[in-house]
């Protein structure tokens, strides 16, 4: 199976979780692919970040969820369509958990793969 991190950013954030607040997210949206089956999945794990650089990612507040799945390999024309749909799903998944996401404060650049 190949996993490909599509995009990934890092964000100001605030939650609790596990009684240890959270002041930042990594959001992920990674494709995965075998067999000529394509899965998107947007990923959004939830970090202490207590000093500027604390990057310590936690996996004790991580949530998944399935975006895309289909027969087919990856398409640059579906990849754009769901970047598009990072933010509200995001959003979706920390709102469940009582949290938000900062989407005006990153803290680094966009990774593309």
């Amino acid at each position: 199976m190949a996993e490909i991190n599509v995009y990934q950013r890092y964000f100001e954030a605030c939650g609790t979780f596990n009684g240890r607040e959270r002041h930042a997210a990594n959001i992920i949206l990674k494709s995965n692919s075998s067999e000529g089956e394509i899965i998107y999945e947007i990923l959004v794990s939830f970090f202490p970040h207590d000093d500027a650089d604390d990057f310590c990612i936690s996996y004790d507040a991580c949530f998944i969820k399935e975006l895309y799945r289909a027969k087919g390999r990856r398409s640059k024309k579906r990849e754009a369509i769901l970047l598009e749909e990072i933010r509200p799903q995001a959003d979706e998944i920390a709102a469940e958990h009582d949290a938000t996401i900062d989407w005006q404060k990153p803290l680094c650049e966009a990774r593309m793969g």
